[in-house]
């Protein structure tokens, strides 16, 4: 640990561009991946608010689980089928896919559309079942 700290107060300036790095990193994601939401933070957003959920997961996924009334859009297909949503604009957005991940970008895109309020579904929908939430299955 001193050897570090003596590496540190030797290079200054490296030291200093990596706390920049780490910081316009840490901004970038807070910035372009929206809000994030838990499983009970959607729940309270769909029973208070009325909240949409869109599942971008495939066909097939969807149909072996989903929350009861989500919308499911593709991920490859949501910039053509945006316009699905347009009856919904003034409601919050929560976005579900299956690990959290592609969530992001889809929110990227509907807030570049024009929607204010749109949450990911943090972990997913694979944290939405270890929470033992329910789930509508065909």
């Amino acid at each position: 640990m001193v050897q570090f700290l003596e590496y540190l107060g030797n290079h200054l300036v490296l030291t200093g561009m990596w706390i920049v790095a780490v910081i316009a990193i840490i901004a970038y994601h807070q910035r372009t991946s929206g809000k994030a939401v838990g499983p009970a933070g959607a729940v309270s957003l769909i029973n208070r608010r009325d909240a949409i959920v869109v599942d971008v997961r495939e066909k097939k996924e969807f149909d072996s689980g989903h929350i009861v009334d989500s919308i499911n859009i593709p991920m490859v297909k949501l910039s053509q089928r945006i316009t699905e949503l347009q009856k919904h604009k003034d409601k919050p957005i929560v976005v579900v896919c299956k690990l959290g991940q592609q969530s992001a970008d889809a929110a990227k895109t509907l807030q570049a559309a024009g929607y204010a309020e749109v949450f990911k579904l943090a972990g997913g929908l694979t944290e939405w079942k270890a929470q033992s939430m329910p789930l509508v299955q065909r």
